[in-house]
């Protein structure tokens, strides 16, 4: 994410994390915390109780209008007609050209109203994009500079968040749902996503509103959490950064993202994909767990037993969890069967890795 600006950006939150002693590092154009206490501390917060995140950077743009659904099924892969009014999908915006202009989220307002969220390096290029394929009766504002978005996270979520949100039960809001809620006497959205495989909540709210709301959750023994932890979170989950694991020239088949194309419509790209599906991608993206020590980086090289290059590794870190290297990498189709033993090229030694599906975390 290298979207660039003529300035420096600021969230509503900056001077929270300056106050706070944060880190801070330029991400997606946007001054933003990379660390608070450390990436180990936030991280395991996260993992075993409850963290927060701010991701005020991200995009949202507002599609509505009695044709918004269908500028929705043409730019997207998954199949928008399945939503309906409080449901969240997660998506992708083909190129026209075989790769992924960005994923996101698309939130469903209603039949005729909809909320697309977007990475903040591709905001600019996204709303190109959809401006460039609105051929419907539909009309698209971008509000991301209105927003600001909390993210709560961890099997502890809940039960932290609950106590400053009006309505009850919301540790029984289903995943990949949202609904309007009452936080600090203040309307926001309250979305059960998030970006860490803890669980959790995201929360949309005004600018104006987004301090108190911070403030109230760290007064209540909430960690706050950087970019950092951010990274090495959904990485054990297997989750895809775009820019690394996904870009303009990588396809959802071969991203291991068939499970959100949907061929029951036409979209952009559904032909080439579909071809693809049937033939085979050249190259598949994979999980990789190191048999050794070692901290795979991205854009290491993945090789044979017989010493031949056959993919790189695209997201890679040390789990702070699992205690050991992990990537995510392409490999030749030929090369990617699961479990079998690969090597990445580490400075001048090649560590044995076992090949798995992107998702390190034994399964709950």
């Amino acid at each position: 994410m290298n979207e660039t600006h003529s300035a420096v950006l600021k969230t509503a939150l900056h001077q929270n994390h300056i106050d706070a002693g944060a880190k801070m590092v330029p991400f997606a154009g946007f001054d933003m915390p990379v660390s608070y206490a450390g990436l180990i501390q936030e991280h395991n917060a996260v993992r075993e109780s409850c963290g927060m995140f701010d991701v005020s950077h991200m995009g949202e743009f507002r599609i509505k209008g009695p044709e918004a659904l269908d500028l929705i099924q043409w730019i997207t892969t998954n199949d928008a007609s399945k939503l309906e009014a409080g449901k969240v999908q997660y998506s992708c915006m083909p190129n026209g050209r075989g790769g992924i202009v960005d994923d996101l989220l698309v939130y469903c307002l209603n039949r005729n109203e909809f909320m697309l969220v977007v990475n903040a390096s591709n905001r600019e290029k996204d709303w190109e994009w959809i401006a460039t394929q609105n051929r419907w009766n539909a009309e698209v504002t971008d509000e991301s500079d209105e927003w600001s978005l909390i993210a709560v996270q961890g099997p502890r979520a809940a039960e932290c968040l609950q106590p400053f949100v009006k309505e009850a039960g919301i540790g029984e809001m289903a995943y990949y749902t949202f609904q309007q809620a009452t936080v600090g006497g203040k309307t926001v959205l309250l979305s059960a996503t998030g970006y860490t495989g803890a669980g959790g909540f995201e929360i949309y709210l005004p600018n104006a509103q987004a301090q108190g709301v911070w403030n109230a959750l760290l007064d209540a023994g909430v960690e706050p959490c950087g970019l950092g932890a951010r990274d090495t979170l959904r990485m054990e989950a297997g989750f895809c950064l775009y820019g690394n694991d996904i870009d303009d020239t990588t396809s959802p088949i071969a991203a291991g993202l068939g499970w959100i194309t949907k061929f029951s419509k036409t979209f952009v790209d559904s032909d080439r994909f579909a071809e693809e599906k049937e033939s085979g991608s050249k190259e598949l993206l994979r999980g990789f767990v190191l048999q050794e020590r070692g901290i795979p980086r991205q854009g290491y090289i993945i090789e044979s037993a017989a010493g031949e290059a056959i993919g790189r590794i695209t997201s890679g870190t040390q789990s702070p969890t699992l205690g050991y290297g992990i990537a995510m990498g392409y490999v030749f189709r030929d090369a990617g069967a699961l479990d079998e033993i690969v090597y990445i090229r580490i400075r001048k030694k090649a560590i044995p890795a076992r090949i798995v599906r992107p998702g390190f975390l034994p399964k709950r």
